[in-house]
Parts: C-alpha cells; sequence; structure tokens
C-alpha cells in the first residue's frame, strides 16, 4: 500500500494496517463503513468530503497517510505483537525521515502496541518521534462503536486546532 506523504507535512495521519478493501483499491480507509474520510471533513481538516480514490489530494492540504503496518488483513486484530513494534520502529525512521509537524496514529491500541506505551490515551501524548509531536485519534473503523462520528471530529478537530497553533 503506498503512503501518500511528502517532507514537512502539517499530520501524518498513521492507520493501524490496510484492510483487504484498502488493499484491493490502493486507496487509504476505502472500505465504505470506515469513518476516516467524513471525519476529515466534518473537523475542518479538509473543505469537502473527499474518496478515497481522491487520497492524493490531502498533500495540498498539508496532510499525508501510512500505516503502522504494512500487511493487509480483515481485521487488525490478526496483526501480531512483533508487527506492531517493528512497525512502531520502521514508523519513527519514516517520521525521522519526513519531519512532519505532528504524527497522529489513528487507533490508540495499535499506538499502544507499537510503542510499548499501555498508559497511552486518545490525546496529544509527551513523547516526540522524530521531532513530531504526537497525537493518538480514535480509530475509525465501523467496528469502532465506542466513537460516534460526531465525537471523532471532536478530537480530530483538536489535533487540527493544534497544528494551526
Amino acid at each position: 500500500m503506498p503512503d501518500v506523504v511528502a517532507d514537512g507535512l502539517r499530520v501524518l495521519f498513521c492507520g493501524i494496517n490496510p484492510g483487504l478493501m484498502t488493499a484491493a483499491t490502493g486507496h487509504h480507509f476505502a472500505r465504505p463503513g470506515n469513518r476516516f474520510w467524513p471525519v476529515l471533513h466534518r473537523s475542518g481538516f479538509t473543505p469537502r468530503l473527499m474518496r478515497p480514490a481522491e487520497q492524493g489530494e490531502l498533500l495540498s492540504y498539508g496532510l499525508g497517510i501510512t500505516n503502522v503496518v504494512a500487511r493487509a488483513t480483515a481485521r487488525a486484530d490478526e496483526l501480531s505483537t512483533e508487527e506492531h513494534r517493528e512497525g512502531g520502529r520502521l514508523l519513527a525512521a519514516k517520521v525521522e525521515r519526513l519531519r512532519p509537524g505532528w504524527l497522529a496514529v489513528v487507533g490508540v491500541t495499535a499506538y499502544r502496541a507499537a510503542f510499548d506505551d499501555r498508559k497511552a490515551r486518545v490525546g496529544p501524548q509527551e513523547r516526540v518521534i522524530g521531532g513530531a509531536r504526537v497525537w493518538v485519534l480514535p480509530n475509525p473503523s465501523g467496528l469502532n462503536a465506542h466513537w460516534t462520528a460526531a465525537t471523532m471530529a471532536e478530537e480530530f478537530a483538536r489535533l487540527r486546532e493544534a497544528a494551526q497553533a
């Protein structure tokens, strides 16, 4: 799954790993039930609702997308602890190279596993990776029933405001 990245982004969003639909289409967060694109718009990151096929336009807004783990699975819980840890190491090297202002990890469970931080919560983190500040966002998967699109958009908007400051 190719990253959507450039040097010096305002925010680099980092998914857990590609789902099967994402891998098949080559577009991040492509599953119809995934709320990433609607939440990204609703939070004010994009001026309109974008489709996954338009992911390249994110760069014009200073935004990008990558993943913690490259391997596609039907469900994120199919990934091993070692895959998460190795993904965290590779992600840190990528962030060091690209130098985004913020790294936004989409999924607190993935962040905890990748960076061995069992106490992490959604929101800004104390950790800095490769010079980038870190924010953990809720997972926009339709399987994440703990967060509504509205509450997710509020958390994404908090990050947007911090990234503009």
